[in-house]
């Protein structure tokens, strides 16, 4: 199986990037992010990209893979509805658009986030945001696609947390559990 990944630099994106590299099951993997991973494997091809909100350039490069982890995203803390808005919505349709385009039969799997309100009509700006972008996903038509809504992520193969996440856990020091477990 050929992937590609988004937002390996970051904690989610780099744990689905270090699962895939040790599965068997892939043998190919594009990340694309906007700094490199620094991480070396055969497998592993690196595309470094700034604009995701126009990927005409590499679309070429972005053929014939089987799935899609987007993984990249941001806090809406500090940010207007309208930035939030481009980088969580529109350039994750860029993305969507471009890879369906060269592949209907593809998996698009979308990291969301628990509250997300898939009515896009609710009071809290980002959970409408996510909602708009997982609606957008789940009807694009592509062979499967799926949102992931993670309610509380710890990180594991020392993949280490955001300076904020680290400072909050050892202010409160409570320890989360997943919402559920598979």
């Amino acid at each position: 199986m050929k992937v590609i990944i988004t937002g390996s630099t970051g904690m989610v994106g780099k744990g689905a990037l270090l699962e895939c590299l040790d599965s068997p099951v892939v043998n190919k993997i594009l990340v694309i992010n906007r700094s490199s991973v620094y991480i070396h494997h055969p497998k592993l091809e690196e595309i470094i990209h700034k604009d995701f909100s126009d990927l005409s350039a590499i679309k070429d490069r972005l053929a014939s893979y089987d799935a899609c982890f987007h993984c990249m995203g941001i806090s809406a803390l500090g940010l207007s509805e309208a930035q939030y808005t481009e980088i969580t919505y529109t350039m994750t349709k860029e993305l969507a658009d471009t890879l369906y385009s060269l592949n209907p039969q593809m998996v698009f799997s979308y990291v969301s986030g628990a509250g997300t309100d898939s009515s896009e009509k609710g009071r809290v700006m980002w959970a409408r945001v996510k909602g708009k972008t997982e609606n957008m996903i789940l009807n694009k038509g592509f062979k499967d696609a799926y949102a992931f809504r993670p309610c509380a992520i710890l990180p594991e193969k020392g993949i280490s947390r955001a300076p904020v996440g680290i400072m909050l856990s050892t202010c409160f020091s409570v320890r989360f559990s997943p919402c559920s477990e598979r």
